[in-house]
Parts: structure tokens; C-alpha cells; sequence
């Protein structure tokens, strides 16, 4: 299946563009405190290394903006300013040269405050992206946060920056709900054709928050909604961009060179056999000896890892290559769902590879 993407109009955070026909974009946020410049570029690093593209930064007051200066001057990709309360801190993040400016107008106060924003960023090529959530809708006039008012109140701060002709804009509407989240931005997608940022806010940690946030963001994003996501985790952010990708490539929305599918083994699985440790083996090992060559031509291979004969090539034939545990505590080989060979455990690696080597070096 391939996911028809809602076509919207592309904006440029730096050298990243976000949507268009532009691969949905990977980013995270920094917890550091930005005044801990060595910390905080140590966290943009991790971050940058393990697929981030974007990186988003709290800028608390005036203080942090000396601080922000020097790691924009340091960083090797787009970082964003995100903006609370004191507009002029988005006037001086501008200043300093950051990427892309995050405000939820509904706290920089007056709308003259956001007026002076978007001047600004209009004249420095810089894109807004307007965050809406539950906590930030204007109260006077939307009393509960339900999916319609924040779609509204993303609308009356959009409006600001359409009446002065300014349409760099990223849109973010955001619920700790699952099902808010999702119907609101179902609702945005129909009113406007600007970037959408998707993500779950306050999803929590570890399992809990992956498993939210894959349902409200897997969910957009087969509706073809979403430019750019954050995967929110209580903790490391690097966490956030292992879920993000992981979520990502099982859209077909990211590229991975290897895929593993493997069994939850049962009790038809040899006691002599540890699949677990077979499976992450495998996946080192293949990405180790064969990614560079894999991505060169923009190839991807599946293989299958599974416990016992019974699951092993029939319920794997679409694999392009397999192991497959047996009774006696030997490992099956096998290729498109047919027996290859069937070898000792320890030899079970190196013929894999060998096969894998074999196969590739005849598609040249």
C-alpha cells in the first residue's frame, strides 16, 4: 500500500523543506538547559546522529539569547526557537539567525506583540510554526478544548499572519488526547493547505508514549496528514527519534535498507535456540556488512528470523531472505520461502551473509 499524501505547500526551515512532495521531516527537542551551551550542542549532536533533522530549543528569557547565538553559530542543522510569553525573544532568536520561529499566540499576548513576529520573520525568510493546544486556546471565547475549538483558534491566529501576507507557516495542533488529536487535525488539513506538525503532547514515557503516539500519528499520517513529527517522550529525545523513524519506516514513509521480521517463538521453539539475541544478530550484521551497498541503490531486503519450521518459510515466503530454528537446535537458510540449506547455529551468520553476498553480486 502506498500512502497518498494530502499535497501542501512547502516551507523551508533552513535547508529543510517541510511539505510539498518533501519526505515527512524528523524532529525532536532539546532538555537541556540552553544556558548549558556544551550540554545542550552534546544533545543536538546525539540527536542530528541518530536522524533527527530538525531540533527545537526552549528559549527561556533574554539570558538564553547569547547562549542560543553561539549554538546556532555551532549546530549542522535547522534549529527552531520555541517562544513563550515574551514576544521580543522571538525578535531576538530572529536576530541571532535561528531557522524557524514556534509561538502559541495565544500567550505572546496582544496581537500587535505577534504582528512585530511575523514583520520580522517575513523580512528574514523565516517560516512561524503557530502552536495550538489544549492549554493555549483563548478561554473567553472557547471554553472547552474540544477538536472544532482548536481548530478555530489555530484559525484566529492563521488569520493574523494571512492579513499580513505572510504564509511561511507550519501548523500544530496538538491534544493529550488520542482521538482530539487526530479528529483536530482531520479538521485543519480540510481548511488549510499549510505544513502540518503532527505529534501527541504529554504522551507520557517508554511504552505508554510510543504506543499513543503511534496510533495518533500512524493514524494522520495513512490519511495522508502530516509533514513533520515529534514522537513527545518523557526522558532522553533520542528516544523520540528511534520511535519517529520506526513509526516512519513502517509507513514506507522512511527509507530503510533492512527490514527484520521475526517470530514471538512458542513452544515449538528449541530450547538450544535464543531467536531474541538470532534476530538482533542478524539485523547488526547485515546493516554492518551490507547498508552502504544497499543504499547505494536504493535497495531495501526484508529477512525473516523465526523460531520453528512450522513459521518459518511458509509465513515468511515473502521474505527476500530467512532463518528459521529447528528441533535439533539447527538454524534452516532460505530465500522467497524456499529451503536453501540447513546449517549448525554458529554457521548460521556466515551463510546468511554469503547468500545475501552472493544475491546482490548477481543483480550487478
Amino acid at each position: 500500500m502506498q500512502i497518498r499524501r494530502k499535497t501542501t505547500r512547502t516551507v523551508n526551515a533552513g535547508s529543510v523543506p517541510i511539505g510539498g512532495t518533501s519526505p515527512v521531516v524528523l524532529q525532536s527537542m532539546t532538555n537541556t538547559p540552553i544556558d548549558d551551551t556544551e550540554a545542550t550542542m552534546t544533545q543536538i549532536e546525539r540527536l542530528k546522529n541518530a536522524g533527527a533533522q530538525i531540533v527545537r530549543l526552549a528559549v527561556k528569557n533574554r539570558n538564553s539569547i547569547p547562549h542560543l547565538r553561539e549554538i546556532i553559530k555551532q549546530a549542522k542543522l535547522p534549529l527552531v526557537a520555541d517562544i513563550h510569553f515574551d514576544y521580543t525573544l522571538a525578535l531576538e532568536a530572529i536576530d541571532a539567525g535561528i531557522s524557524k520561529i514556534r509561538i502559541n499566540p495565544g500567550n505572546i499576548g496582544e496581537e500587535w506583540k505577534v504582528k512585530e513576529v511575523v514583520t520580522a520573520a517575513k523580512q528574514n525568510r523565516i517560516p512561524i510554526r503557530i502552536g495550538v493546544n489544549g492549554g493555549s486556546i483563548d478561554r473567553k471565547k472557547y471554553d472547552h478544548p474540544t477538536p472544532e475549538n482548536l481548530v478555530k483558534s489555530a484559525i484566529d491566529h492563521i488569520e493574523i499572519l494571512e492579513r499580513l501576507d505572510f504564509d511561511d507557516i507550519v501548523i500544530s495542533i496538538k491534544s493529550s488526547d488520542i482521538f482530539d488529536t487526530i479528529e483536530a487535525n482531520r479538521l485543519m488539513s480540510e481548511r488549510r493547505d499549510y505544513p502540518i506538525h503532527l505529534g501527541l503532547t504529554e504522551a507520557g514515557y517508554g511504552l505508554n508514549s510510543i504506543v499513543q503516539s503511534s496510533i495518533a500519528i500512524g493514524n494522520l499520517l495513512l490519511d495522508g496528514i502530516g509533514d513533520t513529527i515529534r514522537v513527545s517522550m518523557t526522558g532522553d529525545p533520542v528516544d523520540e527519534i528511534h520511535a519517529g523513524k520506526k513509526i516512519l519506516e513502517s509507513l514506507n514513509l522512511r527509507y530503510n535498507p533492512v527490514k527484520i521480521i521475526s517470530c514471538p517463538t512458542c513452544g515449538r521453539t528449541s530450547p538450544k535456540l535464543d531467536i531474541l539475541s538470532l534476530a538482533m544478530e542478524t539485523e547488526a550484521a547485515v546493516l554492518e556488512k551490507f547498508q552502504a551497498s544497499l543504499e547505494s541503490r536504493n535497495r531495501k531486503i526484508v529477512i525473516a528470523v523465526m523460531g520453528c519450521e512450522v513459521n518459518g518459510p511458509g509465513e515468511a515466503s515473502e521474505a527476500d531472505f530467512g532463518l528459521a530454528g529447528c528441533q535439533n537446535g539447527k538454524v534452516m537458510i532460505f530465500a522467497k520461502g524456499t529451503k536453501i540449506e540447513t546449517v549448525e547455529y554458529g554457521e548460521a551468520m556466515p551463510t546468511l551473509l554469503q547468500l545475501i553476498e552472493n544475491t546482490l553480486s548477481g543483480d550487478d
